[in-house]
């Protein structure tokens, strides 16, 4: 009896790496035990119900992979590959994935990347990289970097100085939402590289391995392709298999990726020298023949482009100019006079390769980050060319994925700053533009200081000339086949007295007409606003619950189209007296939505099997009251149907420094994917003799925006016991 008792104990007590026993009748449907990795969970099959799993305190670190999750806390974390022998030997495993898989797909733009017009490509270097972006569920920050002009670009390449560079997945899920493609890096430098190259690129077998290991890397984490950036000398039999590499690297990545690319960086000529040559020209050809585009060096003059440009007949658009935005060398423009070079590239019809546009935030004041950053942006926005949004339901709050509070219907949810590049959600077009004459003015930017959802909304701030009625704000850019009935959601909040009347505008193309590489006729509407006792506006009102404006106000219209396309969402700040005055207006948009009628009810799926695993305790120094819990918890639901979850957590003692009270549900989260890591949660501690619970509930948010109701929510309860109470009661 005794050493059964131990068994047990031992069972209960173990470090733990996942759930050991389930209480009998805690459950109200069938349950299994199924084996991840060797950590066993629960899983609880069918409708969700709310589930209950007991659990002894255990102080043991569990397991976890040290490059998957931070040392310090155990949040999961984004990684790199250093070594050719850690490249060779990577394989997919539920660790690595389980957090860094992408969980938002490319979304369709039009025109295509594959189009034959000149690109823009952002390559972002800062400090190494894997700095606060490298936390994939985000982190507590004041003043963070954070990147949304997406709109006006159509590659992102994430770049640092390890030999294989993964994307954080924030950066990919951002990226995704916009259309905007995401590329790793492949790097090899100096000495150390030239072994690295002489290595791999040894005979036809070692450089298909390693182009296939970097292929199931793309493919596993869901991002787009790669930068290969060799500089070093290669020797003449390394030199003679690049080309074959990147070919073979370019077939295979888009059989694994339809839409993938593989560009190579300026950098060693033919015979295997390395001589940056700031064009394509005979002596680097060949490699760009062998793969998706060249990104050239940075130092090139006006005389480049001209023989550039007599040299190529086609393939134009792949040729990326760099422009070091830091302005190193010899160089036309960088910095504030970026747009110098921008100029020259576009008079060529040549795409660019802006690299380090962090330029703003390393070597400027970050609490002015964002004035610069939109200084910087607006510099350049003459010679970006824009890409359009293709899909329905379309719907953004504007949040750029940091913010100084959450916000939820207008209400703060959580407090304290915060960033989380997952959480952005669809950016606009920025303008900053003078009026004619030139005492009018209008201008846009993201804006903290309140918002309606998430963290930012954006604020429009202008002056009516008194020779004008009105000003229309061009925010989006769209190329969508309308449905019969389009329903629009617009909320927005006047500030300082504003006296205009503000509302949305769609621009509208017919069908037969429309041709989205040329101008067509368009019709701009402006449709009155439902009255709020219509039966659509109740439908969505239900959705949002629960739903208080408290100063924001909010309008709804119905559109009832045929055969056309939706081009444009615009924004019209029209003067309430009609007087010969200039009017100055400020106000902020909290949240647009288009969406159609026939999709605005909501269908409500349930998050099912929710699980939980590699759950850690830790005592909170002074604090013998209190304990940190951490735990994974996974559940599933079906694909494409969420455009994210929200954690909510019942039982905690205190939550970013503020007391809770025990029957308060607290948001402890958001994520995109399937899964999340609760960390360092502050719970009440369990005196000897007692137990304790914490519950978890996890919420899914539609592609609409709507939260769904609790009844669809993912419910998991920990009872959580002293070690000796447990060892005491067992029999």
């Amino acid at each position: 009896m005794e050493q059964n008792k131990r068994k047990r104990s031992q069972s209960d007590t173990e470090p733990v790496t996942g759930i050991k026993r389930v209480a009998e009748d805690a459950v109200e449907s069938d349950t299994l035990i199924a084996a991840d990795n060797g950590n066993d969970l629960v899983i609880v099959q069918g409708c969700p119900v709310k589930q209950q799993v007991n659990h002894v305190i255990e102080y043991a670190a569990p397991q976890l992979p040290g490059r998957c999750y931070d040392p310090d806390t155990s949040a999961p974390v984004s990684f790199y590959i250093s070594s050719l022998a850690e490249l060779k030997s990577w394989q997919p495993s539920i660790q690595d994935e389980r957090f860094n898989k992408a969980a938002i797909p490319l979304a369709p733009r039009q025109p295509p990347l594959q189009c034959n017009r000149p690109r823009t490509l952002v390559c972002h270097d800062m400090a190494g990289g894997y700095l606060s972006d490298r936390f994939i569920q985000g982190v507590y920050e004041e003043n963070p970097f954070v990147f949304y002009h997406w709109l006006y670009i159509d590659i992102f390449v994430y770049f640092s100085h390890h030999m294989v560079t993964i994307p954080p997945v924030c950066w990919t899920n951002a990226a995704h939402k916009h259309g905007v493609a995401v590329l790793g890096t492949f790097i090899a430098e100096w000495e150390a590289g030239a072994a690295i190259c002489e290595a791999f690129l040894e005979n036809e077998e070692t450089f298909r391995a390693i182009a296939d290991q970097l292929v199931l890397i793309a493919h596993s984490f869901q991002f787009d392709g790669w930068l290969v950036n060799i500089e070093n000398e290669l020797s003449p039999n390394a030199v003679k298999n690049v080309s074959g590499f990147l070919s073979y690297f370019r077939s295979r990545m888009r059989q694994a990726v339809p839409h993938g690319l593989v560009i190579w960086y300026d950098s060693v000529l033919e015979t295997g020298h390395l001589k940056w040559q700031n064009e394509l020209n005979k002596h680097n050809k060949v490699f760009f023949d062998s793969c998706d585009g060249i990104f050239l060096n940075y130092n090139w003059k006006e005389e480049h482009l001209q023989r550039m440009a007599a040299l190529m007949e086609e393939r134009q658009a792949d040729i990326y100019v760099g422009v070091d935005v830091f302005g190193r060398g010899d160089v036309v423009g960088g910095g504030f006079t970026t747009n110098l070079s921008l100029e020259l590239i576009r008079k060529y019809n040549f795409s660019a390769a802006l690299f380090a546009p962090g330029w703003v935030y390393e070597t400027l004041e970050k609490e002015k980050f964002h004035h610069n950053q939109d200084k910087f942006w607006n510099l350049l926005t003459e010679y970006l060319p824009i890409h359009s949004i293709c899909t329905l339901p379309f719907t953004t709050s504007f949040c750029q994925g940091f913010g100084k509070n959450f916000y939820r219907n207008g209400k703060v949810e959580s407090p304290g700053d915060w960033f989380n590049l997952s959480t952005q959600e669809i950016q606009p077009l920025f303008v900053d533009q003078q009026l004619d004459p030139a005492s009018g003015y209008v201008k846009t930017n993201g804006c903290s200081e309140d918002a309606w959802n998430g963290g930012c909304s954006l604020a429009i701030k202008g002056l009516i000339p008194a020779t004008r009625l009105n000003v229309s704000v061009r925010l989006f850019s769209l190329q969508i086949q309308s449905p019969p009935k389009v329903f629009v959601a617009f909320v927005y909040k006047l500030e300082d007295g504003a006296r205009v009347v503000v509302s949305p505008e769609l621009t509208t193309c017919p069908l037969s007409l429309c041709n989205p590489e040329k101008a067509a006729a368009v019709d701009v509407l402006k449709p009155l606003p439902l009255p709020e006792d219509n039966a659509l506006v109740q439908k969505f009102i239900q959705n949002c619950a629960p739903w208080s404006l408290e100063g924001w106000t909010a309008c709804f219209f119905l559109l009832e189209l045929t055969d056309c396309i939706l081009q444009d969402i615009s924004v019209n700040i029209t003067r309430l007296l009609k007087d010969e005055q200039d009017v100055p207006f400020q106000c902020r948009i909290g949240e647009i939505k288009v969406l159609d009628v026939e999709k605005l009810g909501v269908e409500q799926k349930p998050v099912e099997k929710l699980t939980v695993c590699d759950i850690s305790w830790r005592e909170v120094p002074k604090a013998p009251d209190q304990l940190y819990l951490s735990a994974t918890l996974q559940w599933t639901y079906p694909p494409n149907t969420a455009s994210c979850f929200k954690i909510y957590c019942q039982g905690l003692s205190q939550h970013r420094n503020q007391k809770v009270t025990g029957s308060q549900m607290v948001c402890v989260g958001r994520t995109n994917a399937n899964l999340y890591r609760v960390v360092d949660l502050i719970l009440h501690q369990a005196p000897v003799g007692t137990s304790r619970h914490v519950e978890f509930l996890i919420q899914p948010v539609t592609r609409a925006g709507f939260a769904l109701p609790q009844s669809t929510c993912g419910r998991l309860t920990v009872n959580y016991t002293p070690p000796l109470l447990a060892i005491d009661n067992l029999p």
